[in-house]
């Protein structure tokens, strides 16, 4: 199962990987958004609809669950399976920023 996730997720679209992010602690749909947007410095703000949207599929494939859910207000929270997708994405990343870095650093500010 893992293998398929690994397939669909990485690479990780922002707004997986942000809303992965935010769920390391429980937190409701607005908790998220705010968490999202405060984070990025509003760089990124994730509407209901595309919110919604994207939680419904993340729990759907066993990324975060539903540990909470009071009058309609539901709170959500990472799997195991999330936080070893979150972590292998942040991996990945942090290698093609290295590469990013290595052979740009190596130019003069003239030729980028």
């Amino acid at each position: 199962m893992q293998k398929d996730m690994e397939k669909k997720y990485i690479p990780m679209t922002e707004t997986t990987y942000y809303t992965l992010l935010a769920v390391i602690e429980a937190r409701h749909g607005y908790a998220i958004m705010q968490f999202v947007s405060n984070l990025t410095k509003e760089r990124i703000k994730l509407g209901t609809g595309t919110l919604y949207t994207m939680v419904g599929r993340l729990t759907t494939d066993g990324l975060i669950t539903i540990v909470e859910n009071q009058s309609g207000k539901k709170t959500y929270q990472i799997t195991e399976l999330g936080q070893k997708l979150l972590e292998m994405e942040t991996e990945r990343l942090q290698a093609q920023l290295e590469n990013g870095i290595s052979v740009l650093g190596g130019r003069d500010e003239k030729e980028i």
